[in-house]
């Protein structure tokens, strides 16, 4: 698909779920106890090596509160957040272990080390067989390598109004951070990628844009990230792997176009969100040097079966297309009634699968309309 060649069918595939959805779909006809990539019928997707290319070691996890309904957590990052212990998509942030030049020194800059991390999964109990089935050259699945983060990762562990007065306040230790971390990347993947294993793709997760644009600017966009990126895309070019993505919520428009200067060429999850992002005037614009993952809104699931089938036709001759594969646009939420799911999986398997037979006709069925 991605490259364009001819193909039986579109993959059918998703981005996930949230962690309540099966729970309240359960109440709506989703047998318990299945998994539900298995009960829809889902490809494979995401097989990705469990490379660690961040921080090693992690901050040990700890509650540190209970509050009911919601917990004070430290998390893995250093971060302190109040989560929802139920329908509780995102956690709010109340404190970060990053917060200048004396924290890092200290906290994070000698766990951002690469030079080991392969071993260090080799080493693992049963990685062995795993590794084995990998390389595999008969494998039917694709493989994936990550490829890290190189302001995400540092938006997190220093939140996004610390980080945003950084550039400004220190640039200098901005710019020393996003190095250490693209040396960490390069050195993690390097003995990966030289160790007879072939890979298809390597993901990146940024999360560095919401609904107004990118949080950060795209000058700086391009003075500190865009070299850093290509030399972690030329490293895994070389080693076979052209395509490249980035995990980026939000409105991604005014940066789109610097990934694809730096060699990252596939979006995702082309979040369609308020302000309307079309996989449709993407590959007007940038062609087919762009790939794109996603772009089904989350939120038009929640609404009519004959708004799902209108969007799932308009977007049939860009799936015939090739360079992309509809997903809903990040992990369905529980408002999306589980017969609208049903619903939007048969019309993808009809016309983007070319009339894919349901795996579990009964199970597949949806309700009449009412």
């Amino acid at each position: 698909t991605m490259h364009y060649l001819p193909r039986d069918r579109a993959p059918i595939m998703d981005f996930g779920f949230w962690d309540e959805t099966p729970a309240v779909w359960q109440q709506q006809g989703l047998p318990e106890g299945v998994h539900t990539d298995d009960f829809f019928g889902m490809d494979p997707q995401w097989i990705d090596l469990p490379l660690n290319l961040g921080l090693s070691p992690h901050f040990g996890e700890r509650v540190l509160e209970d509050r009911g309904e919601t917990e004070i957590v430290m998390n893995c990052d250093g971060v302190t957040v109040e989560r929802g212990k139920f329908m509780g998509s995102i956690p709010k942030h109340l404190d970060h272990a990053l917060k200048g030049r004396e924290t890092w020194e200290r906290d994070f800059k000698w766990r951002l080390d690469g030079r080991n991390r392969f071993s260090d999964l080799q080493s693992r109990p049963g990685m062995a067989d795993v590794l084995a089935k990998h390389a595999d050259p008969n494998r039917d699945y694709p493989l994936g390598i990550p490829a890290g983060s190189l302001y995400g990762w540092l938006r997190l562990w220093m939140g996004v109004e610390n980080i945003s007065l950084l550039v400004h306040d220190d640039p200098a230790l901005f710019e020393e951070m996003v190095e250490t971390v693209a040396n960490c990347i390069i050195d993690g993947l390097t003995p990966a990628l030289e160790s007879g294993l072939t890979f298809d793709y390597a993901l990146m997760w940024e999360d560095m844009a919401y609904r107004c644009g990118p949080l950060l600017s795209p000058r700086m966009f391009k003075q500190y990230l865009v070299p850093r990126y290509r030399r972690i895309t030329e490293l895994l070019l070389k080693h076979g792997v052209d395509f490249v993505l980035v995990d980026c919520d939000g409105d991604i428009s005014l940066l789109a176009p610097l990934w694809l200067e730096a060699g990252v060429n596939t979006m995702f999850p082309m979040e369609v969100g308020v302000w309307g992002a079309d996989p449709v005037a993407y590959r007007r614009k940038y062609g087919k040097d762009m790939r794109i993952v996603g772009g089904i809104g989350k939120v038009l699931l929640a609404t009519t079966r004959d708004a799902i089938r209108k969007e799932v036709e308009r977007l049939t001759p860009l799936v015939e297309e090739g360079g992309f594969i509809p997903t809903p646009d990040h992990r369905v939420p529980p408002d999306v009634p589980f017969d609208n799911y049903l619903y939007y999986l048969e019309c993808a398997r009809e016309l983007w699968g070319h009339n894919l037979p349901n795996l579990r006709p009964m199970q597949m069925h949806s309700k009449p309309p009412a």
